[in-house]
């Protein structure tokens, strides 16, 4: 299984957390509504930024999206909560605008959001 680069530093300052929870909610006339659970699993998705020191390192990470993942594959990467490796795939290919980052002349970022199942 491919693993996101080592080049690719994932930034905490544009982490979100989200899923859908995957329940149906049906209106009754009259009483409560009634909920039933749809899925036993659920899409997390993962707001995040990829940082890059380097152009070099930005086009090292395009190389590999492009060769490895193939634009929608599967790979592994550390979860920037947890700690814990998961597999994730970016949500229709899209892997963000590469833009300069505030940091420093030369260092740029794709915000991105990742999906994976829990």
């Amino acid at each position: 299984m491919a693993q996101l680069p080592s080049t690719a530093l994932v930034m905490f300052s544009n982490l979100q957390n989200g899923f859908d929870p995957s329940v149906q909610r049906d209106e009754m006339e009259r009483g409560p509504a009634k909920e039933r659970v749809l899925n036993s699993t659920v899409a997390m998705t993962q707001a995040l930024s990829l940082y890059f020191e380097t152009l070099a390192a930005a086009d090292e990470f395009e190389a590999w999206y492009f060769d490895v993942i193939g634009r929608i594959g599967w790979f592994t990467m550390r979860h920037p909560y947890r700690g814990t490796n998961i597999t994730v795939r970016f949500i229709k290919g899209d892997i963000g605008q590469l833009v300069p980052d505030q940091h420093g002349l030369g260092d740029y970022r794709r915000d991105t959001v990742v999906e994976y199942m829990r």
